[in-house]
């Protein structure tokens, strides 16, 4: 006999970033995920305001530690990363950012920042900038 398991139904509550575990400098990892083919494009840092200014306009908004400022995702380059939906993990410590991804996520023009894998010891490059 084959058992049945019940999704137990989703709960809510009011969200406020400052809910979130943040490290020394009020900064949190926040994953980027494309939404159709569940590929991890990228990982950056968020603060406060920027998950926010995420939430609020729905396009994905970093904090840059190298220039001590916010960054639209694609806001120069037109790679937007349009927000579907964002997650937190159990510990409230990192986020996962489910988006709609244009263009190449990755600073090198590649579709994720991920193109390299360790493979027996050796550096193997997985995918070329796109053109």
């Amino acid at each position: 006999m084959q058992k049945v398991f019940a999704m137990s139904s989703a709960t809510t509550q009011s969200f406020d970033p400052a809910s979130l575990r943040y490290d020394a400098n009020g900064l949190i990892p926040c994953i980027a995920q494309d939404h159709d083919n569940h590929e991890v494009l990228m990982m950056a840092w968020m603060n406060a305001e920027s998950v926010a200014r995420t939430l609020e306009t729905g396009k994905v908004t970093y904090w840059s530690r190298s220039r001590q400022s916010f960054w639209v995702k694609g806001e120069s380059s037109g790679h937007v990363q349009e927000l579907v939906d964002l997650r937190l993990d159990c510990d409230r410590d990192c986020l996962l950012a489910v988006v709609r991804q244009t263009g190449p996520a990755c600073h090198t023009n590649r579709r994720s920042c991920f193109y390299t894998a360790v493979r027996e010891g050796e550096e193997v490059e997985l995918m070329a900038p796109m053109v």
